[in-house]
């Protein structure tokens, strides 16, 4: 289907549109900047960021699924003596 509206573009809200992507993009890249600093501290610190990683997310999981997961990776972990 084509769009309606092809050829018929609001030169000034396509702008809009455009610039304020560049601009989450450019946050984003400052924001992603930030955290790598934060990291590099954390190791600094004597904390293994592939561990801070890993809890990140699992704060983030639902905490039935956090338990489940725990549950599970027992489970294997144990299938396999370790």
């Amino acid at each position: 289907m084509k769009n309606a509206n092809h050829g018929n573009f609001d030169n000034q809200q396509l702008l809009s549109i455009i610039e304020r992507i560049e601009k989450l993009n450019e946050d984003a890249a400052a924001i992603a900047d930030d955290i790598k600093e934060i990291y590099t501290e954390a190791k600094s610190a004597g904390y293994d960021p592939k561990y801070i990683r890993q809890m990140i997310r699992l704060r983030k999981m639902d905490p039935d699924e956090l338990d489940e997961t725990d549950e599970l990776t027992q489970m294997y972990r144990s299938a396999l003596g370790l």
